[in-house]
């Protein structure tokens, strides 16, 4: 059915309320992800280990929860630009019943393969991180669905435009997390039990928020009632649009962590300038990931309306502001380096590695980063997550995955081969979502009802 073209205007205010809140949501969970391991260190190594090494498969589930439900909120956001509100909030229960569902049936599994998970997978560890992954383990996956469901909603409300929502109620978990934190190591001693309780509470009380805050009245996307009826129509759109995000996300993550083996085998120097770089780097970025969400909201309002024009000018216009905030942040990065290298205190070699691979990713940031990680954000929008998908895989795990083992192991580069290789992954993934954006095959793929 063609959808009849309607008008969708966002004024420069409207952007503005959109973008600072997501701006400042991205800074916070960068900010207190620090904190949050600043505290884990105190409770001793053997814990920072335990941590760090379960955190890998939940910073996979967290990115791949908010990625499906960024796809699954498109399909809301295409109904809110057709004026059909009725279903946009149908649309938005079934995002939050089918990431519950899916969310319950991953906590299963994750406690069903806990063996393997801890034994196999992990490899063989000393028994102190042994029991400290355990317990850590077993109560933080049990956050699981609430995680999904936090994601479900503030994927919602950020396409209703509503990004302040979405960051008061992140602001609010994260400070419990931390607070949490405070309280149980420092205060009563409870080891790793006292990083793992808090984020479990956090993530509870950010799922309740949400399920209370999309229950009120005034909303575009209300929830009315819970259902646990499946709306055929809608769920196939969920997954059209929103599993080709999940596993995206799913697979870059994996590609991330079998890179952390291959530099776990430069030495120490390598590993420590590797973290610094990526701590760096993911504050470079903090515009571009921010932008990118706000990309979502209004590139699948316009298209709802059947008004490409729109789309292609605002996701343009919202590129162009990529590209400056990228470029402030990243120069401002440049300023402070001497003084941020100075805080970590590490060896001349690691500071030097971390300096060179700052100064490349800022650089290759400025030029590269926005077309081929924002762009595509408008792809996604428009229900074009299939191509996004293949695309971003098959430069991933040919040129930032096989290249960077082959320059960081074989070939001398250390390091900084494995950056590198990433740069070549940026160029080929803007040399793919350049010319889609530009054609006219991302027009077609909008909801058909």
């Amino acid at each position: 059915m063609e959808t009849k073209q309607l008008t969708v205007e966002f004024s420069r205010e409207d952007l503005r309320r959109l973008m600072i809140p997501l701006v400042i949501e991205q800074l916070l969970a960068i900010t207190v992800g620090l904190a949050d391991s600043l505290m884990v260190a105190q409770v001793g190594a053997a814990a920072i280990s335990a941590v760090s090494l379960v955190d890998t498969v939940n910073v996979l589930l967290m990115n791949a929860f908010a990625a499906l439900a960024t796809g699954g909120a498109v399909i809301a956001g295409q109904y809110l630009g057709r004026r059909e509100m009725e279903k946009a909030g149908r649309s938005g229960q079934q995002i939050l019943l089918f990431m519950g569902e899916v969310s319950l049936l991953v906590t299963v599994l994750l406690y069903l393969w806990k063996d393997f998970i801890l034994g196999v997978v992990f490899g063989q560890v000393e028994a102190d991180v042994a029991a400290y992954a355990n317990t850590y383990y077993v109560i933080v996956e049990a956050s699981t669905p609430f995680l999904a469901i936090y994601s479900a909603g503030a994927a919602l409300f950020r396409v209703m435009g509503n990004s302040g929502i979405s960051m008061w109620v992140s602001a609010l978990m994260n400070v419990v997390n931390v607070v949490g934190n405070g309280i149980l190591i420092f205060g009563l001693h409870r080891g790793v039990e006292g990083v793992a309780i808090p984020t479990l509470v956090s993530r509870v009380i950010a799922a309740a928020a949400m399920v209370i805050l999309l229950r009120r009245p005034n909303l575009t996307i209300r929830i009315r009632q819970f259902t646990f009826h499946h709306d055929r129509y809608m769920v196939k759109n969920i997954l059209r649009f929103g599993i080709p995000n999940g596993l995206e996300s799913s697979m870059f993550q994996l590609g991330k962590i079998l890179l952390l083996s291959t530099v776990s085998v430069l030495g120490t120097n390598s590993i420590a300038a590797n973290a610094i770089g990526n701590t760096i780097a993911g504050f470079q970025c903090v515009p571009g990931l921010a932008l990118g969400l706000a990309m979502v909201t209004v590139v699948s309002r316009c298209v709802g309306a059947g008004d490409y024009e729109k789309a292609r000018y605002y996701a343009k216009k919202l590129l162009k502001s990529t590209y400056i905030y990228m470029t402030g942040i990243i120069l401002l990065s440049f300023a402070a380096l001497p003084w941020i290298l100075k805080l970590y205190n590490v060896s001349e070699e690691a500071t030097e590695y971390a300096r060179q691979i700052i100064w490349l990713h800022g650089l290759f940031g400025i030029v590269i980063w926005p077309m081929a990680f924002t762009l595509p954000q408008a792809l996604r929008a428009a229900g074009d997550a299939r191509y996004t998908m293949i695309g971003s895989t098959i430069s991933m795990w040919t040129l930032r995955v096989g290249l960077g083992i082959l320059l960081g192991r074989y070939l001398g580069f250390g390091v900084l081969g494995i950056w590198i290789s990433m740069f070549f992954d940026w160029i080929l993934r803007a040399a793919l979502f350049i010319p889609r954006f530009l054609g006219h095959r991302w027009e077609t793929m909008g909801l058909s009802e």
